[in-house]
C-alpha cells in the first residue's frame, strides 16, 4: 500500500530512479522524470526515452525497483514490484489523459506507459540520521553544501 507520505514524496520529487535487470544479468538504472502515483497500489511512468528499461521488463524482468529520494532532506522511499508495459487500449489512454491534465509530455512523445504494482515499500534515509540529527538540520546542511537557500 502506498501511504500518504509516500504519495507526497513521489508527487514532490520530479525524478525517480528505476532499476531493472538486463537479460545478461547486468543492472540497468534509469532516471524517470514522469513517475507518479497511479493509485494506492501502483506507480506509473512513461516510456519517452526508456528503451533499455522497457526492453528489460518485456524480456521478463520479474521485479523492478523504484527509488524516490528528496536530495535536500536526504530521505525517501524504495518501491519494489512487478512492472507491466502498456502501449495501447483503455489503460494507455487513461494514462495519457492523466499526464495531459498535469501538463505532461505530448502524446506523440510517449511510446508506452509502465505500471509498477508495489508489493514492497520501505523508507530510505541517509546515515546522517543515525545519530538522531533532525531533518531540518540535515536539510540545512544539504542546502549549505549546494550553496542554496531555503525558500521563505
Amino acid at each position: 500500500m502506498i501511504d500518504d507520505d509516500m504519495k507526497q514524496v513521489v508527487q514532490f520529487q520530479r525524478l525517480a530512479y528505476v532499476a531493472t535487470v538486463c537479460p545478461d544479468g547486468t543492472p540497468n538504472l534509469s532516471p524517470k522524470g514522469t513517475t507518479r502515483v497511479w493509485d494506492d497500489k501502483h506507480l506509473v511512468f512513461l516510456d519517452i526515452h526508456s528503451p533499455r528499461t522497457v526492453a528489460n521488463i518485456e524480456a521478463g524482468a520479474a521485479v523492478v525497483e523504484v527509488n524516490v529520494v528528496d536530495p535536500i532532506a536526504r530521505k525517501g522511499y524504495r518501491f519494489k514490484g512487478p512492472a507491466t508495459v502498456v502501449r495501447e487500449g483503455e489503460a494507455f489512454e487513461e494514462v495519457l489523459t492523466f499526464y495531459e491534465r498535469r501538463t505532461g509530455p505530448r502524446r506523440e512523445a510517449v511510446n508506452a506507459a509502465v505500471f509498477v504494482r508495489v508489493e514492497h515499500a520501505s523508507p530510505l534515509w541517509s546515515p546522517a540520521y543515525d545519530d538522531g540529527t533532525a531533518e531540518d538540520e540535515i536539510a540545512q546542511r544539504s542546502l549549505d553544501m549546494y550553496g542554496l537557500t531555503r525558500a521563505p
